[in-house]
């Protein structure tokens, strides 16, 4: 989340503030670590009753204008809320039930990430495979202790995880404030191809030049995704089941995130590429077809140099499409930097080397996705001033969820399914949506505003019907 939040706010926003950043993450941390502390024992001072009803209130007020929300962004309210809702009817419950399930759902949700950390950086084997799978460990070590009744018999699960939030939270705002201290450049993109931290002069010019390109963005919101005739940055995903060559065999999940088997047992990946209205066109493909059978489709997944092979860039979306097929799905993003992009690009495609696991299709269009949208935050409401920028962003939902899937894809390995949910998340944050409230107001006035023109007409209507009905003459 450190580096997402690097690359969406931008270093220069950062920096100024480092020192506030480290003063909150220090409060964070150490009120953490005793919120935990105390909740070791049953004498719990942490006020569970009112946090429960917070909670709860939370949850359904999300589900109120979860409606309001579209596509991903709606799906995504809606789990928020129903999370939200049920731990705190779980936490009213209370007694030895309520705690006890909260306990299991907690150590049950530890215990799967750890795990597929630790197999997943076993069978792919990249670069920080060894301190992943320590990473891994220590969740499942926490999902032991979330498990078992010691030593408060589960009445100590909710303190435990806000206890863990506040800790890990802390550590990360710290971290963050580390990072931006004395950066004269983001090294989130930096590392991906982009400007490196001794910038030259004329490096530092190339960036002011960026941010007068990106200037043209002057909304604070957009009400859904860019029209088909506005410029917009283009994430092209060909997922597994969409490009196999004959009917998939439907697999949930797998052939979602991972490959779709056809009848014939030929293996589909998918593809992903990127395309932006300055002609750039970012699409990596092996020079020669990889044998994806399922007898070397194992050995292929380790992101080690003997599965290095030479790569290609395709020239164009309209050549691709017509030698293959179209794009299963696409997202758009406006606001995004296209000369930050067009740097990313020059470096990036010195080096055509492919490699399944590490630098594929779907790793080079998420990195140029975080080179075109760095600062795209900070674009947008960088006018409100002082700290709302940065409030607005972490407390975006999006952000936990565009978190998860790079920490996945940067412990597995990027695929088209994960690059389609993290271009989708960041299409979220790079152009927010309108809050679920503003635009439930928005919608409320708008149908008081018809309501009444209605009433107006029909009484407008009943008024002419009356004056040119035939009248009775009484005699």
């Amino acid at each position: 989340m450190v580096r997402l939040v690097m690359i969406l706010l931008g270093v220069d926003y950062l920096r100024t503030r480092w020192r506030s950043l480290r003063l909150v993450g220090c409060v964070s941390l150490l009120l953490g670590i005793f919120v935990f502390i105390d909740a070791l024992d049953s004498a719990l001072y942490f006020p569970i009753t009112p946090f429960a009803f917070l909670l709860l209130l939370e949850g359904l007020a999300t589900l109120a204008v979860a409606w309001t929300g579209m596509g991903g962004q709606r799906t995504l309210r809606y789990v928020k809320g129903i999370a939200f809702a049920t731990a705190a009817a779980l936490i009213l419950i209370g007694h030895e039930h309520g705690n006890f399930i909260l306990s299991m759902i907690f150590g049950t949700l530890f215990f799967a990430d750890g795990l597929l950390q630790i197999v997943s950086a076993k069978v792919v084997r990249y670069r920080t495979w060894r301190l992943a799978m320590i990473g891994g460990a220590v969740e499942i070590a926490l999902a032991i202790f979330f498990y078992q009744p010691y030593p408060t018999h589960y009445v100590g699960t909710v303190p435990y995880c806000l206890g863990l939030g506040l800790i890990f939270g802390g550590w990360n705002m710290i971290l963050l404030s580390t990072r931006v201290r004395r950066l004269a450049s983001n090294p989130a993109v930096a590392a991906n191809g982009g400007l490196a931290a001794n910038a030259s002069p004329a490096d530092a010019g190339l960036a002011a030049a960026s941010e007068l390109a990106a200037s043209r963005v002057i909304a604070h919101e957009w009400d859904g995704p860019p029209a088909a005739d506005e410029a917009a940055l283009t994430v092209h995903v060909w997922t597994p089941v969409g490009s196999a060559k004959s009917e998939a065999r439907r697999q949930p999940i797998v052939d979602r995130y991972i490959a779709a088997v056809d009848r014939n047992g030929v293996i589909s990946t998918g593809h992903a590429a990127l395309e932006s209205p300055e002609g750039i066109y970012i699409s990596l493909y092996p020079g020669v077809e990889i044998d994806r059978s399922p007898d070397d489709f194992a050995r292929l997944l380790r992101a080690t140099r003997e599965n290095d092979v030479p790569g290609l860039f395709q020239p164009d979306y309209a050549t691709e499409s017509k030698a293959w097929c179209p794009s299963t799905v696409q997202v758009r993003i406006r606001n995004y930097d296209p000369v930050r992009l067009r740097r990313f690009w020059d470096t990036y495609r010195q080096d055509t080397t492919y490699n399944l696991t590490h630098r594929n299709c779907s790793s080079s269009v998420s990195r140029a996705l975080e080179a075109a949208i760095e600062g795209a935050s900070a674009r947008v409401w960088g006018g409100l001033g002082g700290w709302r920028p940065f409030l607005r962003v972490i407390t975006t939902p999006e952000l936990w969820v565009a978190a998860q899937v790079r920490k996945r894809a940067a412990t597995m390995a990027w695929t088209p399914g994960l690059t389609l949910d993290y271009a989708r998340a960041l299409s979220m944050l790079a152009d927010p949506r309108p809050s679920g409230w503003v635009k439930m107001a928005r919608l409320a006035v708008r149908r008081m505003v018809r309501s009444s023109q209605q009433w107006r007409e029909e009484a407008r209507h009943a008024h002419v019907a009356e004056d040119t009905a035939p009248r009775t003459v009484r005699e």
